[in-house]
């Protein structure tokens, strides 16, 4: 949830369930590089389920705390089942839903009239722990079960941690830093719309796409090459944009 809009007290709930559904869309904000999971699938699931919440009167607190439960859930079931196909199922089913309610509690708050601070900072807080435990919890589980020979392949979820922990807090220190130095930051290009080339290029990036991964948990071997895979994308992916970041933070101070 990034809603920054404020406004004095929340709106309620009027007309169809479809004619909420039609506002949402109408005020969806710009997908300025979000990828092709995040984009076309998660954030319609997302504004459904925000316009539903919205009818039920829930906050959007509430639905980040569902968002929250199923989360956990999905990362618990890694550390303390062994992998099955029943097991991956459920564990990709919560993780998968979860991401759809993150994407929901921004949606539902601009709706309602706009978020606040403390509703962006709890979506921000829960966004870090499942960033920092999912790979870690995935680690526990292999080292458990031995659904992988305990080695040097075990440094892999261990390696993606460190990776999807930096590029989070990079993402959200360009924000940060943009907004200090009065540029234009990704939440306030609303009318930047990239191709669908460019959300497929960056689609190793997509949380979306790493929860659907967790679906082939129950074949390890077929997973786990998938998984090192998407870890390597997804590190040289942090390489690349760290130099572009880098340089664009070097402008601007001139």
């Amino acid at each position: 949830m990034t809603a920054t809009a404020r406004t004095r007290g929340p709106r309620t709930a009027s007309g169809t369930l479809a004619d909420t559904l039609r506002q949402l869309s109408g005020a969806q904000k710009g997908a300025a590089g979000a990828p092709a999971y995040s984009r076309f699938v998660n954030r319609r699931a997302g504004r459904l389920l925000a316009a539903l919440a919205f009818h039920a009167r829930l906050t959007p607190n509430t639905v980040t705390a569902i968002s929250a439960a199923f989360t956990a859930a999905g990362i618990g079931l890694l550390a303390l089942r062994a992998p099955s196909v029943g097991m991956a199922l459920a564990v990709g089913a919560c993780l998968v839903v979860g991401y759809a309610f993150d994407a929901a509690d921004g949606q539902l708050a601009r709706l309602r009239g706009g978020g606040s601070p403390a509703g962006e900072w709890l979506d921000h807080m829960v966004d870090a722990v499942k960033i920092a435990s999912l790979h870690l919890a995935l680690l526990v589980g292999l080292y458990r079960f031995g659904a992988v020979p305990r080695g040097p392949l075990l440094l892999v979820p261990l390696g993606f941690s460190v990776v999807s922990v930096v590029l989070f807090f990079g993402t959200l220190l360009n924000e940060a830093l943009r907004a200090q130095h009065d540029a234009p930051t990704r939440a306030q290009r609303t009318d930047e719309r990239p191709g669908v080339l460019r959300s497929l290029l960056v689609v190793p990036t997509d949380y979306g796409l790493l929860c659907l991964v967790f679906l082939l948990l129950g074949v390890p071997a077929v997973f786990f090459p998938v998984y090192a895979a998407l870890f390597a994308a997804t590190a040289a992916y942090l390489g690349l944009a760290s130099v572009k970041w880098f340089r664009e933070m070097g402008r601007l101070a001139g």
